[in-house]
């Protein structure tokens, strides 16, 4: 415990001995009444230093899964405000109502302080378990505020200044936290000025924003006082229902519209609001010029300017069994009844037509195009291209022409009539980005403006090109280590990553057998045949089993699939790294294990699930090891994996990897 500390505690034990009498410090009102509610209510103890609580991953998903909705709703805003504050030393977390961090974008170069000072997902921000903070003291009082060093209660947080707004939903209650916090800062407490306009302008966006989502089966009106800014920037949202009720606002609208005498909006007339009878809001559409909408505010005696959206024509929804929404039939093909991959697809098919990008995660051959091809056949860009690019197969002398284009000349061996990229190939579809962790540094700041613009600059030209593509990403590597390592951009990261897909490999699917029957088509397998498939650990995922049901089909074209018509699926990869160890053991080398055949099953199940399929330091004894026992055939070893040899020759590069023939 430092000097500063000490000295904290002693100011905020005097707090509590003496209550009101003590109350007179250079800490504002907000803060010190704080304090005291951390004493009297909350009971916490000023003398004891307690490190931040972050929960669990199980207890962070259910926190996550309540407001999924709206997070995907806020992270444009997160992403946008972490462009504005990043260069600056800030983090950006969102949390719910009760103050736990359900998102969070900042560098994870320094992920353990950030983790440890409890600036990251899962951490707990409740008045009630951190004291005064910004988040809990935001929740507390709901208001917006910055809780700057020393403000803090617990002399374990006096390092940190953190800046939060709230949000709320369209009825008034508190819906979650919107915060900017640094690990440090040696300026003033008025240095947050700006810090604060910032968040509250970026919380009333989100607001905003899921007001619209929420209500767009209904009337929505948009006030304002200026009528230059009512289409653009509306102070007050409403939302009227067929009847003319308000059945939702946004804050401001709460504030600045409720009458005097009368209760809260929600169920207040449009005609005792304005003065106009409802029947004669459609004068107050779009098409009549903003200057002649004008209202007047019956319990404010203001003037507003009016813009009145009506609710679109409804459709009704087709269901399936038990009233849920039937997913799309691409969507429903992937999975035979998996829970952890049903709730997966449930969950996308949500999305299938928003502009959200997706990264879709998971091990070689656990299907992340099929499933990205699922979502682009599902969705409204179905009619277009569906371009996919393994960013691990393109040569890094041609992947920024490959992607973008180029003009004719613009480079020696440019095609005499120009070139237009993928990214412009796939405008009004979806753009797929396979091994994305591959993709050169440089590629990923053009790639990143093509994300953040919309629009492709090719190679030698000088005018951007607009596109308008949904972008899916995958990959196998632990992208958030690559960041770590200075090998990712952070916020290409944060880009792509608008809603994660984590599919389960294939060993932990409780619809095995199902898939099985759903890849056979109708053909019959016998028991014995069933038995060693799913006996089987799969560790090259759907792709291996595609390929061993294709060698059994050919081998046995008619009647009963035996097991003598599988190929070989060999031992799990635990018996082969013991029967490597034996043999090192004895004296013997690893050319005495079985050489990998292209497409043998035993090469796939010895080494598809070896930890070098993940990049970094650990890897690099076991992908040397995996070579050797190849007998240095690297083409053997990247078909039986899946991988393009581009890609395993700039991982052996990477470790420092060189085959014999060429030391």
């Amino acid at each position: 415990m430092n000097h500063a500390q000490q000295q904290h505690i002693a100011d905020v034990v005097r707090l509590a001995t003496h209550g009101a009498q003590a109350l007179q410090t250079r800490h504002e009102r907000l803060i010190r009444e704080s304090w005291l509610r951390c004493v009297t209510e909350h009971r916490l103890d000023p003398t004891r230093m307690q490190e931040a609580v972050i929960l669990p991953q199980a207890r962070l998903r259910e926190h996550q899964d309540q407001m999924e909705a709206f997070l995907h709703i806020a992270r444009h805003g997160l992403e946008s405000l972490y462009t504005q504050v990043a260069g600056l030393g800030y983090v950006v977390l969102l949390t719910d109502a009760r103050g736990v961090t359900v998102d969070f974008l900042g560098d994870l170069v320094f992920e353990p302080s950030l983790r440890k000072a409890g600036l990251y997902l899962g951490a707990d921000w409740s008045e009630q378990h951190a004291g005064t903070c910004g988040v809990g003291t935001c929740i507390s009082t709901g208001q917006a505020l910055t809780v700057h060093l020393d403000d803090h209660f617990d002399a374990t947080h006096i390092p940190l200044t953190c800046t939060s707004a709230p949000v709320y939903d369209s009825a008034g209650r508190l819906r979650a936290v919107l915060d900017i916090s640094q690990l440090s800062s040696s300026q003033p407490k008025d240095s947050q000025h700006l810090a604060l306009q910032l968040v509250k302008r970026f919380a009333q966006d989100i607001e905003n924003a899921a007001f619209l989502h929420r209500h767009q089966r209904d009337w929505v009106l948009r006030l304002s006082r200026a009528p230059q800014f009512l289409d653009v920037q509306p102070e007050y949202l409403l939302a009227l229902d067929a009847g003319g009720r308000v059945v939702g606002h946004n804050r401001a609208a709460q504030l600045g519209l409720r009458r005097e005498a009368g209760p809260a909006l929600i169920g207040d007339r449009f005609e005792a609001l304005f003065g106009v009878p409802f029947e004669q809001i459609g004068r107050f559409v779009q098409a009549h010029p903003s200057d002649q909408r004008a209202v007047m505010h019956a319990g404010g005696r203001q003037v507003l300017f009016l813009s009145a959206t009506p609710p679109p024509v409804l459709q009704v929804a087709t269901r399936g069994a038990g009233g849920a929404p039937r997913l799309p039939a691409p969507m429903a093909a992937l999975s035979a009844g998996d829970p952890q991959l049903d709730r997966q697809v449930e969950r996308v098919a949500r999305l299938v037509n928003s502009p959200i990008s997706l990264l879709i995660t998971g091990e070689t051959g656990a299907g992340k195009e099929v499933f990205a091809k699922a979502v682009h056949a599902s969705s409204e860009r179905r009619a277009r291209p569906f371009v996919a690019v393994n960013c691990a197969a393109i040569p890094e002398a041609l992947i920024e022409s490959e992607l973008f284009g180029h003009l004719p000349g613009s480079f020696s061996g440019a095609a005499a009539k120009g070139k237009r990229g993928l990214v412009q190939e796939a405008d009004g579809g979806t753009l797929f980005l396979d091994e994305i962790g591959d993709m050169p540094l440089p590629l990923q700041a053009r790639l990143l403006r093509v994300l953040s613009e919309r629009e492709v600059l090719p190679v030698g030209a000088t005018r951007a090109v607009p596109v308008n593509i949904r972008v899916i990403a995958a990959t196998h590597a632990p992208l958030e280590a690559l960041v770590r390592e200075g090998r990712f951009r952070d916020d290409l990261y944060y880009r792509l990553n608008g809603a994660l897909v984590q599919l389960p490999p294939l060993r932990e699917r409780a619809d095995l057998s199902a898939m099985i029957d759903r890849l056979l088509g109708g053909r019959a397998l016998t028991p014995e045949a069933r038995a060693r498939l799913l006996a089987h650990r799969w560790p090259g995922n759907l792709r291996e089993l595609r390929n061993a049901l294709d060698f059994a089909t050919s081998v046995c074209p008619q009647g009963p699939i035996g097991p003598e018509d599988l190929p070989e699926l060999g031992p799990a990869p635990a018996a082969h790294a013991a029967h490597a160890a034996s043999a090192r053991a004895a004296g013997g080398t690893d050319a005495a294990l079985p050489t990998p055949r292209a497409g043998a099953g035993l090469a796939r199940s010895a080494f598809a699930a070896a930890p070098w399929n993940e990049p970094g330091p650990q890897a690099d004894a076991p992908l040397h090891e995996a070579l050797r026992a190849a007998q240095w055939n690297v083409s053997a070893v990247a078909r039986t994996l899946g991988l393009s040899r581009m890609t395993l020759y700039r991982r052996m590069k990477r470790a420092g990897i060189v085959p014999p023939n060429r030391q």
